[in-house]
């Protein structure tokens, strides 16, 4: 009977066990398939460079100086204030050359630091990878071992379960591993983003360096040549100063369709339409023509419609630029530049009130003669200018575009 007893005992501890394994197996099955591993994070960016500050300093630098400039500009034309605009003009980029040279600086340490971890990070996944791959390896030769077989090969209930735990922490180190290698690869491509970004933004601020420098030996040329053709005399620059707005107010009212233009008549392409006014004139200093271009009542850049050719440069500080069209030029060779369309040193220097220079002023060292640069109907005018009238022809042609000739006698 004692010994039924021990035998029916025995067999409810199997079955006790047995059931706990069933539960132990779908619990810890549960935890290994669908437990959610942390969501690997992007490597956060180099923490800023010591030299942060000194930027910021330099930026609230060029703030100030930035207000300043606007300050002077407002404030009546003079010589000396156009010399102050000019001097602090001069700082302002020098201190843009600083702060750019700083923020290269900073980038360069920056991208050491991220060269440094791509490296690190690349030896760490490598190793990685090679434990994982030889985990997967034992792993794959052992075989998967399930809760059921550890109870058939346990000696006893103790044994079991040191077992089922040793299996257990076996389990969650290779999962450890995976979500490490995940890691590492995750942040292998953020540093690597990190360096490729910060490589293209020195690159760009190598170029906004070199940009800023030859600005800043502009800034000097513009400052020397106001000198030099004010004689640093206040008179002179009035003078000069009053000539270029009256003569800026002339063509905007002669392209906005002022000047009482009559009409001539049909012309060719190269006939001419005119001859440039030996010496001073009304609001000019000399020969020159200054020619302009308007499409459908805007005004265009005649550099765009002139074809290249070659040109003696007579345009200093500013210098050379290129003509892409391909219209004939307005005057017969050796051609000389005087000025060029835009920003020009003239614009630059507050001549035309901050607004561009809106044509090409030129002359030939051959011939005075004007000609129609595109057949078209002729006109005539004339427009009052410093004290005399401005004289100018208009050849209108059937595409909408208006030819412009300043300061031409018929």
């Amino acid at each position: 009977m004692l010994w039924n007893m021990g035998l029916v005992m025995k067999k409810i501890g199997i079955i006790v066990i047995f059931l706990l394994v069933i539960l132990l197996s779908s619990s810890f099955g549960r935890n290994i398939a669908y437990s959610e591993a942390p969501t690997p994070t992007p490597s956060p960016s180099p923490s800023p460079t010591n030299n942060s500050q000194q930027i910021q300093d330099l930026q609230n630098k060029i703030n100030d100086l930035q207000n300043k400039i606007s300050d002077l500009k407002g404030q009546e034309k003079t010589l000396s204030s156009q010399i102050a605009v000019m001097d602090n003009q001069i700082k302002l980029t020098e201190y843009k050359i600083e702060a750019t040279r700083e923020q290269i600086t900073s980038l360069t340490l920056d991208i050491d630091t991220a060269t440094k971890k791509v490296s690190g990070l690349q030896q760490a996944l490598n190793s990685l990878v090679e434990v994982l791959a030889n985990r997967i390896v034992a792993t794959y030769e052992v075989g998967t071992i399930q809760p059921f077989q550890i109870l058939l090969t346990s000696n006893s209930a103790s044994d079991f379960f040191k077992r089922l735990n040793y299996l257990k922490i076996a389990q969650e180190h290779d999962k450890k591993l995976v979500y490490d290698t995940e890691q590492a690869k995750v942040d292998y491509a953020n540093q690597k983003v990190i360096f490729e970004d910060k490589k293209k933004k020195v690159e760009a601020l190598k170029k906004q360096l070199e940009d800023y420098t030859a600005q800043l030996d502009q800034d000097k040329k513009d400052k020397q040549a106001l000198l030099d053709i004010t004689q640093n005399n206040e008179a002179i620059y009035q003078q000069k100063l009053q000539a270029a707005l009256a003569e800026q107010r002339a063509i905007q009212q002669i392209t906005s369709g002022g000047g009482n233009a009559a009409e001539v008549g049909p012309v060719n392409e190269g006939d001419v339409v005119g001859y440039m006014i030996s010496g001073k004139s009304a609001c000019s200093s000399g020969t020159h023509l200054h020619f302009e271009v308007s499409s459908n009542g805007a005004i265009q850049d005649p550099s765009g419609y002139l074809a290249n050719k070659s040109v003696i440069w007579d345009n200093s500080p500013d210098g050379s630029f290129s003509f892409t069209g391909s219209w004939n030029f307005p005057v017969s060779d050796p051609i000389r530049i005087e000025q060029g369309y835009g920003m020009t040193y003239w614009a630059r220097t507050g001549w035309y009130r901050g607004g561009p220079h809106t044509g090409i002023d030129m002359f030939s060292d051959s011939s005075n003669a004007v000609r129609a640069v595109k057949p078209g109907k002729l006109f005539r005018g004339g427009i009052a200018c410093g004290g005399g009238q401005l004289l100018f022809a208009r050849v209108d042609q059937d595409n909408g575009i208006q030819t412009y000739y300043l300061h031409i006698v018929p």
